[in-house]
Order: structure tokens, then sequence, then C-alpha cells
């Protein structure tokens, strides 16, 4: 309420869209819901923290004159990229193009250091420090971005229009601060609330950012636990490999003996059956032997 966050605009300038976030009307300008506005601000607070804690990048805009100062300080805090002078067209869709341009503000840069501008006259150094200068001060906030950003975070969609189409035709998610003379249908997280008052601009965006940093914070943390674990592992294979080999239990020779039986001995054992199935001596048949003990009996009674 103190920062004044609950103000909408005039009631003939309103957005029918922002009829649910509207509270009532009071002295002809518009009051903005501020549970409503709590509720959708915790919501993209969430989803900002997640994406933070996945390392990617979230792309601030702020070009109103009330906003450029409290984006530039807050945002630079957690390290992510703003744009706060006129929105460069094509910037998302043609995003290779304004690549190119902040490799050549590095080159500039790197002919500053290795002696190259010595060779140049004064006018043609004055040139490209002008150049320098106008792409500082248009793209030195984005030199970081070296991909298309995750998401999106706009104050004033109403003003940043062309930005919004940007992100809604590669499908990047949008989170923005919006008034009730805003279409808030092409928003994917929108925050219903006053985007003209600088203290209610610096209450929005200090939350958001703060919870940025909690999500990088979390994210440093298990960076580190898992660097520890590795550092864990690691050690015990080192211990492991610097320990003597154990060595192998050896079985006793009686025992092996018992187990099993020499060589020589199997084969004597097989030579001794071979030998005795060669001299075994044939059967007699019972026949045979009774003939001839009958033609002796029958010699004796002739005699």
């Amino acid at each position: 309420m103190d920062a004044g966050v609950h103000f909408g605009h005039l009631k003939r300038k309103w957005n029918p869209a922002m009829a649910p976030y509207i509270f009532m009307e009071k002295s002809g300008i518009h009051i903005i819901d501020l549970k409503k506005t709590e509720a959708k601000l915790n919501e993209a607070a969430n989803a900002m923290k997640q994406i933070a804690k996945s390392g990617r990048k979230i792309l601030f805009v702020a070009t109103k004159k009330q906003a450029k100062d409290i984006v530039a300080e807050k945002v630079k805090a957690v390290n992510m990229p703003y744009v706060t002078e006129r929105w460069p067209g094509g910037m998302l869709t043609n995003f290779p193009t304004i690549r190119k341009a902040v490799k050549k503000m590095s080159a500039i840069d790197k002919m500053a250091t290795d002696g190259t501008f010595e060779t140049l006259s004064k006018r043609e150094r004055l040139q490209i420090e002008r150049q320098r200068a106008k792409l500082e001060k248009n793209l030195g906030s984005i030199a970081d971005l070296t991909r298309l950003p995750a998401a999106m975070f706009i104050v004033d969609v109403h003003k940043e229009y062309i930005a919004v189409r940007e992100a809604n035709r590669l499908n990047i998610p949008v989170f923005a601060m919006v008034d009730t003379n805003s279409d808030p249908r092409n928003i994917d997280f929108p925050i219903p609330a006053n985007d003209d008052a600088s203290k209610s601009i610096s209450l929005i965006i200090e939350f958001v950012t703060s919870s940025i940093a909690e999500g990088l914070g979390e994210r440093k943390m298990e960076k580190e636990k898992e660097a520890a674990e590795t550092k864990a592992k690691a050690e015990k294979k080192t211990e492991k490999a610097k320990e003597p080999a154990k060595p192998r239990k050896r079985i006793e020779s009686s025992k092996v003996q018992e187990a099993e039986p020499e060589a020589d001995e199997v084969v004597e054992v097989k030579a001794e059956k071979k030998t005795v199935k060669k001299f075994k001596e044939p059967e007699i048949e019972e026949e045979a032997i009774e003939q001839p003990v009958a033609e002796a009996n029958k010699e004796s009674e002739v005699e």
C-alpha cells in the first residue's frame, strides 16, 4: 500500500482484459486487488527461482525513465542481463546479428590492449571509440548473453510490446508487471501492479531478484556438494590402489592328494586294467568237458 502498487490508470484508459485483477474504482481511477497481486507475484518468483537454479538466464527489459536505474542496480547484483536503453528490434528473432555486434565490441577492446590503436590515425581512433561507446550503451548489459534467454521480465508491457511479440514468437516465457491499461493475455506470468511509480517498481524487482539470488545460491550449494562427493570417491579409489594385494589362500598338499589322485597312479590303474583284459583265461563250456569224460568211461567198460 505504501509503495502505491494498488494504483491503476484512469477508468477511460483501462483494458477490459484486466477486469479480473481490478478490485474497485475510486475517483475515476481503478484500484488493483493486492491479494491477487501477492498470489501472482509469489507464483512468478517461484518460477524464476527454478529457472535461475537450473543455470539459465532471465532477460530484464525496462526502458522507462522511472525503471532504468532501479532495474540496472538490482539486476546487476544477481548477474542477469538487462536492457534499459532502446529495445533493439530483432534482438531475439535476429539474435546472431546482435551477437556479431557484441563480438565487434570485444574486438575493439582487444585492439586497445594489443597496441593496434597506436598505428591508427587520430581521426580513426575517435571514430572507433565513438562506435565502442554506442555499442556499450545499447548492448553492454547483454555482453554475457551467449544464447537466447530462458525467460523475460518486462516492466510496462504496453510500452515494450515489440519485446513481448518477439518472446511470444520464440515461445520464451514472459514475466511482466501489468497495469490496468495493459493486455495480460500474451503474458505467461502477469503481475498486476502499478508500473509507473518508482517505489512500486523497486518493490516488485527487489522481491523477484531476491528469489533469483536464492535459486543461484541453491545451485552453488548443489555444485559444491557434488564436487565434494566426487572428490571423496576419487580419494577412496586412490587408497584402494595403494593398499598391498592380499595373498591368495593355499590349499594344503595332503588335502589336494586326498581330493585328487596323482596322474601317475591313474596311468598305472589304467595299465593294470588293460593287462587283465589281455591275459584273461577263456571260459570252457560244460558240454565240451562232459564229452571226453563219457568217451573215457566207454573205453574202460570195453576193456
